[in-house]
């Protein structure tokens, strides 16, 4: 099965955390795509030759594909709010869902106690388009452990 993993990437302590669950992961036998590990072409010629604009478009694209093709879409909701980019992703695999792909599963990961919305811990939007959410890793594992 593939997984497609979505939320923040941009500091140290992201990626390690994003590359630890992901080792997890593996190890209860999915494929995953992790954008900053198997989208790292983006980072080489010729896409660091190409303007800002092309090489977002590129971004984009590599990363909608392999979206679109998932079995399961998880979510890294954690940060004071979540990360913008993979709220986009979300909405995508949400109507991938809704439109044509029903079996997919669409899981939140959420172990960050701030909330940005009183008495709330995350936006409606965010939060009405996962199948299912889960604030600890261990449950997390243990429901893609069942899912394989």
């Amino acid at each position: 099965m593939l997984l497609y993993f979505a939320g923040p990437l941009f500091c140290e302590a992201e990626r390690a955390f994003n590359a630890k669950l992901t080792e997890q992961i593996e190890t209860l036998g999915y494929k995953v795509f992790l954008p900053q590990r198997d989208g790292d072409q983006v980072n080489h010629e010729p896409y660091l030759s190409m303007t800002v604009e092309k090489r977002a478009k590129a971004i984009f694209d590599l990363d909608k594909e392999h979206l679109l093709s998932s079995d399961i879409f998880l979510y890294v909701l954690d940060g004071r709010i979540p990360d913008e980019g993979a709220a986009v992703a979300l909405g995508m695999a949400h109507m991938k869902k809704k439109m044509d792909r029903e079996e997919m599963i669409l899981v939140g990961l959420h172990t960050d106690r701030r909330a940005a919305f009183p008495n709330e811990k995350l936006n409606p939007m965010i939060y009405s388009s996962l199948d299912v959410i889960y604030n600890n890793v261990d449950a997390l594992l243990a429901y893609l452990e069942e899912k394989i």
